[in-house]
């Protein structure tokens, strides 16, 4: 169940992220509070998932899954260029995500 948790707050960390795009500089006030709301959620359900997960591969679970996300995101709407090795670093990204859960790091 923490992994579903930590998932969830990567999610919101893409969330946030866009948001903060979107926001231009914080000068938009409804992107701006999803920004603030995404940020909340993120950080409040990251704190839940460390009750039961390890600090350091949770946290790089999270980030990856917020730069990922966000780097996806920037390229099918937002107008970031596709290059391969920006898919290739995505994959990577995900690699890692996936052998720190395999690694055994769930007490």
């Amino acid at each position: 169940m923490a992994w579903v948790i930590l998932v969830a707050a990567g999610l919101f960390e893409t969330g946030f992220a866009v948001a903060l795009k979107m926001s231009h500089g914080m000068t938009r006030i409804w992107p701006t509070a999803v920004f603030a709301a995404c940020a909340l959620a993120s950080f409040m359900l990251l704190t839940v998932a460390l009750r039961r997960l390890e600090v350091g591969a949770a946290y790089a679970v999270w980030t990856g899954i917020g730069a990922a996300g966000t780097a996806v995101i920037g390229m099918a709407f937002l107008g970031d260029t596709v290059s391969a090795t920006k898919l290739a670093s995505i994959g990577l990204i995900l690699a890692g995500v996936i052998g720190l859960n395999l690694s055994g790091v769930t007490p």
